[in-house]
């Protein structure tokens, strides 16, 4: 599982749909609909949250309204009602840490999309996440060693 900081109109239509359903797990998850990835680190973010459940749907908002601007027909109604104004913190290194990783990703499937953002300094991050100075968060499975 992999809940992008980084704004969601980076990521290639592979990405987006993986993020899109992915989102959609983790509000399962959240909700106590699932068994499955209950202990996924990433989800701790989102646990952390005042509001859990209106912080994975604002979060999904944001998916839904860039696969709407690219004309892909993301189920809305799946979203939940709930949202949230309170933002999630994430570190510069982590935002750092996940740009890395998704140039990687769309080097090797996208080479275009890797073309249009690979010279970009400070990519944007997703609607519901603020950034503040740190490392890479103590939840990234991924960190360097």
């Amino acid at each position: 599982m992999r809940l992008w900081s980084v704004h969601p109109r980076y990521l290639d239509a592979q990405g987006l749909v993986a993020l899109w359903r992915e989102s959609l797990l983790a509000r399962a998850v959240l909700r106590g609909k699932t068994r499955g990835y209950r202990h996924h680190p990433q989800l701790d973010r989102f646990r952390a949250h005042r509001a859990p459940c209106a912080a994975i749907s604002t979060y999904l908002l944001a998916i839904h309204q860039e696969a709407a601007r690219r004309g892909y027909a993301f189920d809305a109604s799946k979203i939940g009602s709930g949202r949230t104004a309170q933002r999630i913190a994430v570190t510069t290194g982590q935002i750092a840490h996940e740009w890395q990783h998704l140039m990687r990703k769309l080097a090797a499937r996208s080479p275009e999309r890797h073309r249009q953002w690979c010279a970009l300094g400070r990519p944007r991050v997703h609607p519901l996440m603020q950034r503040c100075a740190g490392n890479i968060e103590p939840w990234e499975r991924n960190a360097p060693a």
